[in-house]
């Protein structure tokens, strides 16, 4: 079929596509009237990602970042998210809700579900190709219940945010906390060791203790000489202070009570010798001056005694201090030379301590981050534009509507055009005739009227109109 045909078959159908085309238009038209007005609002979010994980610390592998926007729009589209608008703008508590869902459901299920499904349905998430924007629409019959909805679903997506971040680091944490335990307690055992072991072999640090202990050998070394040399003096002064010789020592006669002792009784002697001159034995001042002499030589021997054992204790004291000393002095010995023996064993046990302590404050470093993270409400994403009640419907587009109605009815009444054309072909110029068999073609005449007609019926040999007609349809 050429395009002249084409055109001819158009213009002798036209009524047929004007017919259609009309229908079409105004059935988009009335359908449009028809349908209820709907609203939709945007609110528009920026993600900031770091890309850091909370467990490890580490930033997320670059060829994972493409990936992100198209997740987090998953996100926001997800039924955890609706249920929160959910909750938060108390939907699924509003008596006429609770109705429509008895009567769409009869009352089997659960409503946050079912209302989470019509959300959902009406939610266009759209994340941007070449920036970290993403557009959260929601479309409506009543504006400020899109709009109100639309921020609602950019809160619940900060809030499930927030959770998604603070929940990994809550679990590692949890994580931690139960590596620590376990770190403590090998901290612990390795500290216990040690400190068996110093309790056992008497021993705290493996140098430092080892030179106090040496200092204190040297320093026992010392006392033990010193006294010695004062029990040998000690025992010198008991021998002289002893017996006979008592009255010769040095610390007997240098007793203050002896040395007076021994004045008062030169003194009494003497003044016994010159009553003796002048009285008898009888005489009351002679027996009394004998009787004082008596008792101060019994003081005096009684001072001496004393001295001497005082002599004698001093010796007795200064000797058990060195027994004390001795005593000390080998069992420090003996420590020392032990602690010369463990101390490749002390050192090992420090060892383990310290890598114990290493690997107990390297887990408690990371619990206490993420424990900080897990407790943090921080969040990369920001309300760029908040959603406000449109003034203007989404939906229904009439001009839009009319516009493609005009289009898929001029194209819908083409289609029956040719059709109708198909089931009853007519002759409509003289390119039709070369489809016509054996039928020859005398000459064209331009077309104007019946008279015109009538002659190219008479030229073609095909009769009368009504034949001519009859013809032609059979063709």
């Amino acid at each position: 079929m050429s395009i002249s045909q084409f055109l001819l078959i158009l213009r002798a159908r036209y009524k047929i596509i004007l017919f259609v085309l009309l229908v079409t238009v105004a059935t988009a038209v009335v359908v449009s009237l028809l349908l209820s007005k709907t609203y939709k609002s945007n609110t528009t979010v920026i993600v900031n990602y770091k890309g850091v994980d909370p467990v490890t610390g580490l930033a997320m592998p670059a060829q994972l970042m493409p990936g992100y926007m198209a997740t987090q729009a998953e996100i926001i589209s997800s039924k955890h998210v609706a249920k929160i608008v959910i909750e938060d703008l108390g939907l699924a508590e509003s008596v006429a809700v609770q109705q429509s869902f008895r009567q769409a459901t009869q009352g089997e299920g659960d409503i946050n579900d079912w209302l989470s499904n019509l959300l959902l349905k009406n939610l266009d998430v759209t994340p941007s190709k070449t920036s970290s924007v993403i557009d959260i629409g929601f479309s409506g019959t009543n504006p400020q219940f899109a709009a109100a909805i639309a921020n609602a679903f950019a809160n619940a997506y900060i809030k499930t945010n927030i959770q998604l971040k603070v929940e990994p680091s809550r679990k590692a944490a949890e994580y931690f906390t139960s590596q620590i335990a376990t770190l403590k307690a090998e901290l612990d055992a390795a500290q216990k060791k040690l400190y068996d072991y110093q309790q056992e072999k008497g021993i705290i640090s493996v140098d430092e203790r080892l030179d106090v202990e040496r200092a204190r050998l040297s320093d026992l070394s010392s006392q033990l000489v010193f006294a010695q040399s004062q029990t040998m003096e000690a025992l010198s002064r008991k021998r002289n202070a002893s017996g006979e010789s008592a009255y010769e020592s040095p610390d007997v006669i240098s007793n203050p009570l002896v040395q007076a002792l021994k004045t008062d009784l030169a003194r009494a002697e003497s003044k016994f010798a010159d009553i003796s001159q002048k009285f008898s034995r009888n005489h009351p001042l002679y027996q009394g001056a004998q009787a004082e002499i008596d008792k101060i030589k019994a003081d005096l021997t009684k001072q001496i005694n004393d001295a001497s054992a005082s002599v004698a204790t001093n010796f007795n004291i200064l000797q058990q201090r060195e027994d004390e000393i001795r005593r000390a002095l080998e069992k420090q010995r003996a420590k020392v030379l032990e602690l010369n023996k463990n101390r490749d064993a002390l050192a090992a046990f420090t060892r383990d301590i310290e890598n114990a302590q290493r690997a107990y404050d390297v887990a408690m470093q990371r619990f206490t981050q993420n424990n900080i993270e897990g407790q943090s409400n921080q969040t990369d994403i920001t309300v760029l534009n908040v959603a406000v009640p449109s003034r203007e419907p989404s939906s229904p587009k009439i001009v839009l509507n009319v516009l493609l109605s005009i289009i898929l009815g001029s194209i819908l009444g083409i289609g029956i055009a040719l059709l109708a054309e198909l089931l009853d072909r007519k002759v409509r110029s003289s390119e039709d005739l070369n489809f016509i068999p054996n039928v020859p073609v005398l000459g064209v005449l331009p077309r104007d009227g019946l008279l015109k007609k009538k002659r190219v019926f008479g030229l073609l040999g095909l009769g009368s109109k009504k034949s001519n007609t009859l013809r032609l349809k059979s063709l």
